[in-house]
């Protein structure tokens, strides 16, 4: 078993609850206030579960200049006060950083019941797989 230390556990919470403040923000009209809480959350979740050194190599490697350029711009973006294009700049960013984990944790995604449910409806399940990088392939096709 995996042990996670008091560090990484506070690092989760920061995550979450920056995860939250950001669906927050955009759900409030994108109020620039809880989008940047939500930002400084996040990443400082992220720093704490993954470590300092390996959360900075993991953003500014060679290969990820643009998803972190996209990134960070988008949340000087929102700082500076045009939240709406700041978080198009994120959310691209982000799917640039994060896409060789996205089809993982759309796998996942699908074996909770309710949410593998809503995310297997037609066009919902086309989305997901695009966004994803999936090629029609989960962990359910083997299945039928």
């Amino acid at each position: 078993m995996i042990d996670i230390t008091d560090t990484q556990k506070i690092g989760v919470g920061l995550a979450g609850f920056g995860m939250t403040f950001l669906f927050l923000g955009v759900l409030l009209l994108f109020d620039k206030g809880l989008l940047a809480i939500g930002n400084i959350l996040f990443i400082s979740g992220l720093a704490c579960v993954i470590g300092l050194q390996r959360t900075f190599f993991f953003f500014f490697q060679r290969h990820k200049v643009k998803a972190s350029v996209a990134f960070f711009g988008g949340i000087i973006i929102v700082l500076a006060g045009w939240p709406m294009i700041g978080m198009v700049a994120e959310i691209y960013g982000f799917l640039l950083l994060f896409r060789g984990f996205l089809p993982a944790a759309v796998n996942f995604m699908r074996m909770v019941p309710v949410l593998g449910t809503l995310l297997s409806l037609p066009v919902i399940r086309g989305l997901v797989d695009r966004i994803a990088g999936d090629n029609g392939r989960n962990m359910g096709d083997h299945l039928a």
